[in-house]
């Protein structure tokens, strides 16, 4: 099954599966890097923060890589992988980087410079958003009869929170940090480092853009059905929502 999967995988798109796999070593060497690190940033191991970096942008190549083939537009394909390539490494390397030196990435305005490199990243990332949903209007307007309408639509929803939800980071931006009510840096989840003290708008951004991914395993290997999807769909979507309600209300997922 793994083996057949990997094969597809390159054999659907060789770009954003080699790239993809580089970051996922990329994440395995950080690990080893940060279990024998004590740099911190913000309360927590520099390191963490390009591995989770790494491994997202790992599974979001791999996922689109996936859907990508069905398009059956090479072209427009080929600029999209590219383009997200080129997008992602910069965002990547930035943060490594950063990690290195025990600097924070995100949200550092001390010099020109960081400035610059953080509003690059924010360009970047708005880039690769944005030209995801418009991969995802091409999912909406043209007909893929060789797809199970319920994982067709499963695909157009996940494109579609993925787009909202990456979105949301337009709010940390605005707020200049990831925890509300609070610093960054206050006691938070092992790893994953959201607040257990305050509200946290990265608990939301996680949920909604990895519906990338669950919509669409659930709705092929479990629902089958186009109402069981799109009931998963509004539940799911519900339960992104009211996490970042909770976050907005100045309240921690887990408090501990």
């Amino acid at each position: 099954m793994i083996n057949y999967f990997i094969t597809t995988l390159k054999m659907r798109n060789e770009p954003l599966f080699y790239f993809g796999l580089m970051c996922l070593l990329t994440a395995a060497v950080l690990i080893v890097i940060a279990r024998g690190s004590q740099l911190q940033v913000t309360g927590s191991n520099a390191w963490y923060k390009p591995i989770k970096f790494a491994l997202s942008i790992s599974v979001f190549c791999f996922t689109m890589g996936w859907f990508c083939w069905y398009l059956q537009m090479p072209r427009q394909v080929s600029i999209y992988s590219w383009a997200t390539i080129i997008f992602l490494a910069f965002e990547l390397v930035y943060i490594t980087y950063q990690a290195a030196r025990g600097q924070q990435s995100h949200f550092n305005r001390s010099t020109p410079l960081y400035s610059v490199l953080y509003t690059g990243m924010a360009f970047a990332a708005t880039a690769v958003t944005l030209h995801t949903a418009y991969i995802g209007i091409l999912f909406c307007s043209r007909s893929f009869p060789q797809l199970p309408d319920y994982y067709l639509f499963s695909i157009r929803l996940s494109i579609f929170l993925f787009v909202i939800f990456a979105f949301e980071g337009a709010l940390m931006g605005g707020m200049n940090a990831h925890t509300i009510g609070g610093p960054d840096g206050s006691r938070g989840i092992p790893f994953l480092n959201w607040s257990r003290q305050f509200g946290d708008a990265r608990i939301a951004h996680f949920i909604g853009m990895h519906a990338l991914q669950v919509l669409p395993l659930l709705a092929y290997y479990v629902l089958k059905d186009v109402r069981l999807t799109l009931f998963s769909a509004v539940i799911y979507t519900a339960m992104a929502v009211i996490v970042l309600a909770q976050a907005l209300s100045r309240m921690p997922l887990v408090r501990g």
